[in-house]
């Protein structure tokens, strides 16, 4: 193998909700995100089909994972980390790479990662907890950092805009005094596995780096859907990224991120826009819209696989129709995971 060689597990595409990526280089084998979910209620497909194909999702997944040398956890929300009791075994021997639990987390995720982290600590016959964190005082707020996405002037919903960014600051607040009463989970460090803190590192496998964001919204500015990690990992000079749970990216500065590392492979989920008129807004679905655009046109990365939460939607292709429509006229291959595997989207089925 003398390249980056990567193959998306499972994806919504496939009828499950998930981002479970294999990256292969020379060095080393990757899994991102092993996890998978049931559909929403609102997705078209049968009751029993759902159930069936989650099933299939894990179980594909868990045999991916028993292989790898590293696996990667972007956040802690159930489709992007395996979490039951059957397949916890896939942590043995492994390095994992994941989202600091203690610090630019909610209250929902910070639970489940606890969870998780006891769980495999317990196989060890170690505890995960140690005392109070001093993770929050000088953390910088995260708004800061968007100077592209705060230079937008949005007409008549900037004053809506100004009231939602003033009571994200204020829970933002709140959530930085949560983290500082927290008790801290450790990285786990024995024998048989290692745990690191990924936020803002970069590590180096023989050629290979990965490099991994500083926390990053999950959706619009001050989602109560928390943070994410994303990912970069670059082999002699070429480059794959994994963004995880940007919504499309909806963000200026992310898309902005993207452009500046100029992937040749690029793997991004999509808009919620299954969720327009909730929590997808127009104003946010066009700004994803656009910021992929500005993407394709200007780091023209060779593939995109475009798809997670975009595929629960029967419609997502014409809902974003101008992405494609530009993938197009560059010649990019955007595809979702199920057409790069040579399958039609499962949403499709029950149209």
């Amino acid at each position: 193998m003398s390249d980056i060689k990567f193959n998306p597990i499972w994806f919504d595409s496939l009828g499950a909700k998930s981002m479970a990526t294999l990256v292969e280089t020379p060095d080393i084998s990757i899994l991102i995100d092993p996890g998978a979910a049931r559909m929403q209620p609102g997705f078209p497909a049968p009751e029993e089909i759902k159930t069936k194909l989650k099933r299939e999702a894990l179980h594909k997944i868990y045999h991916v994972a028993k292989k790898v040398d590293i696996i990667i956890i972007s956040h802690y929300h159930h489709d992007h980390y395996l979490y039951q009791n059957e397949f916890l075994d896939v942590y043995f021997n492994k390095i994992l790479l994941v989202k600091d639990p203690n610090i630019f987390i909610n209250k929902s995720q910070r639970k489940r990662a606890v969870e998780l982290f006891r769980s495999i600590a317990k196989l060890y016959g170690i505890e995960p907890l140690g005392t109070n964190s001093d993770s929050g005082y000088d953390v910088e707020e995260p708004i800061n950092r968007l100077k592209h996405a705060l230079s937008i002037d949005f007409g008549d919903y900037n004053e809506r805009r100004a009231n939602i960014l003033e009571s994200g600051r204020k829970r933002f607040e709140k959530m930085r005094k949560y983290w500082t009463r927290l008790p801290k989970i450790n990285e786990l460090r024995v024998p048989e596995l290692q745990v690191n803190f990924a936020d803002g590192k970069a590590f180096k496998f023989g050629d290979t780096i990965v490099k991994f964001t500083e926390p990053l919204f999950h959706g619009v500015e001050y989602s109560s859907l928390g943070w994410v990690i994303s990912v970069v990992i670059e082999w002699q000079g070429r480059k794959f990224i994994h963004t995880s749970d940007l919504s499309g990216p909806v963000i200026e500065d992310y898309a902005d991120w993207i452009i500046s590392e100029n992937p040749d492979i690029l793997v991004v989920d999509g808009p919620m826009t299954y969720m327009l008129g909730y929590v997808t807004s127009s104003i946010t679905l066009k700004r994803a819209i656009e910021n992929m655009i500005r993407i394709l046109e200007n780091a023209k990365p060779e593939v995109v696989i475009y798809d997670h939460h975009l595929l629960r939607d029967s419609l997502y292709r014409e809902r974003t129709s101008n992405v494609w429509e530009t993938g197009k006229r560059l010649g990019i291959k955007i595809l979702t995971a199920s057409e790069y595997l040579g399958h039609k989207p499962v949403v499709l089925d029950y149209v």
